[in-house]
C-alpha cells in the first residue's frame, strides 16, 4: 500500500527540470554526447552531492547540466521526471527550465521547448499528469542575456504559463530585472521569482512590488519581517517551499528545525515541493513525508498543503475544482486525515 504522503494527490510547482537529472542518466548522456565528467559511477556522483550552500550546489549542478546537449535529452529528462513524480501522487506539474544555461551548446529556446512539450503531452496521455512550463532567467548572468532570451521566447509566449527568476540569489536582487519582467507581463504571462531563500525579506518585497510576482519560490525568510508576512497573508501570495532543499543547502541545519510549521501557523499560503530532487535525494513524496515525520505535521495539514498546491497553480478555476475533488476521492478511500 502506498504511504499516505505519497499517494495524496498534489501539484508540483517548484521543480527545476535540470535538477531531476539522476546520476544514471547523467552518465548515460555523458557517454552519448561525449561530455567528460569527473565521475566513474553513479555512486561517485551521489557522493559529490554534499552541499553546504546554494553556491556549492550550483557549482555541481551546472557541471551536471553540461551533459544535456540535444533535444532528445530534454525529452527523456522530462518524461523520466514526470513518470517518477506521478508515482508519488503528482497529477499536475509546473516545471522550471533554464534556457540560458544551454545557449552556448547551440540550443535555441525552441530546441528545448519542443521536446519538453512532447514529453508532457505523452505523460498526459499515458499517466494523466497535466503540465505547465516556466522558463527562467538566470539572475547571476548578464542582463543582456536575459533580454536576448526574452526576444527569442516572446513568439512562444502562448506555449508557456509564466517566466521565473532563479539561480544564485544573494547579490542579485529582483530590482535588477524590473524592466524585463514588465515586458513579460505585457505579453500576458505570469511572473514567479526565487526570493527569500538565502536572500533577505527585502528581496521578497521587491519581487512583489517591482516584478509583480504571482508566487514566491522559497520565501522562507519572509517571516523575519512581520509587516511583509502580514502582506503575504492578506494578499494570499503562495510560497513554494522546498524542505529538503532548504536543509541540504544550509538554509536550516535540519529538517526538524525548518520553519515550515511557523509559516503555516502564521497563516501563509504554503505549498511543498522538491526543487532539484535528483541532486537532493528527495522527490515530492519524501518532502511530504518529512513534513509528517520530521516536523510533526498531522495528516490534515498535509491535505491542506496538497489543496494549496492546486489553489496556487496556474490552472483555470474549473480544473482546480476537479483536482480538489480528486483529493476528496482519495480521502474517502484513505481516511488517514
Amino acid at each position: 500500500m502506498v504511504p499516505f504522503p505519497y499517494g495524496l494527490p498534489k501539484a508540483e510547482l517548484h521543480l527545476h527540470l535540470e535538477g531531476s537529472l539522476e546520476p544514471e542518466m547523467m552518465l548515460a548522456l555523458s557517454e552519448r554526447n561525449r561530455v567528460a565528467l569527473p565521475y566513474r559511477s553513479a555512486a561517485d556522483i551521489r557522493e559529490a552531492f554534499a552541499f553546504g550552500s546554494l553556491q556549492a550546489f550550483l557549482d555541481i549542478y551546472y557541471a551536471g547540466m553540461s551533459v544535456l546537449g540535444t533535444p532528445r535529452d530534454f525529452y527523456e529528462l522530462t518524461f523520466a521526471y514526470l513518470k517518477k513524480t506521478a508515482s508519488q501522487g503528482v497529477i499536475h506539474a509546473e516545471m522550471f527550465f533554464d534556457p540560458q544555461a544551454h545557449r552556448e551548446k547551440g540550443l535555441a529556446f525552441a530546441d528545448l521547448l519542443d521536446p519538453i512539450e512532447q514529453a508532457c503531452a505523452e505523460a498526459e496521455r499515458s499517466m494523466g499528469v497535466s503540465t505547465r512550463l516556466i522558463p527562467c532567467f538566470l539572475r547571476d548572468r548578464p542582463l543582456a542575456e536575459a533580454k536576448a532570451l526574452w526576444r527569442e521566447m516572446e513568439p512562444h509566449a502562448h506555449r508557456i504559463a509564466a517566466v521565473g527568476l532563479d539561480s544564485q540569489e544573494v547579490g542579485y536582487p529582483p530590482c535588477l530585472f524590473g524592466r524585463i519582467f514588465a515586458d513579460v507581463r505585457g505579453a500576458g504571462l505570469k511572473v514567479v521569482a526565487h526570493a527569500g531563500e538565502e536572500g533577505p525579506p527585502e528581496y521578497v518585497r521587491e519581487a512583489l512590488d517591482l516584478l509583480h510576482a504571482a508566487r514566491i519560490d522559497h520565501g522562507v525568510r519572509s517571516i523575519e519581517d512581520p509587516e511583509l508576512t502580514q502582506r503575504l497573508v492578506r494578499e494570499k501570495i503562495p510560497l513554494t517551499v522546498c524542505p529538503y532543499s532548504n536543509w541540504k543547502l544550509g538554509v536550516f541545519p535540519s529538517l526538524q528545525q525548518h520553519n515550515l510549521p511557523k509559516l503555516i501557523e502564521a497563516g501563509l499560503m504554503v505549498t511543498v515541493h522538491s526543487d532539484d530532487p535528483a541532486y537532493l535525494g528527495a522527490y515530492i513524496g519524501e518532502n511530504f513525508e518529512a513534513c509528517q515525520n520530521e516536523m510533526g505535521l498531522p495528516a490534515a495539514v498535509l491535505v491542506q498543503l496538497a489543496r494549496n498546491s492546486f489553489e496556487a497553480s496556474f490552472l483555470d478555476e474549473a480544473s482546480k475544482r476537479q483536482y480538489q475533488e480528486k483529493i476528496d476521492t482519495y480521502l474517502k478511500a484513505n481516511p488517514a486525515a
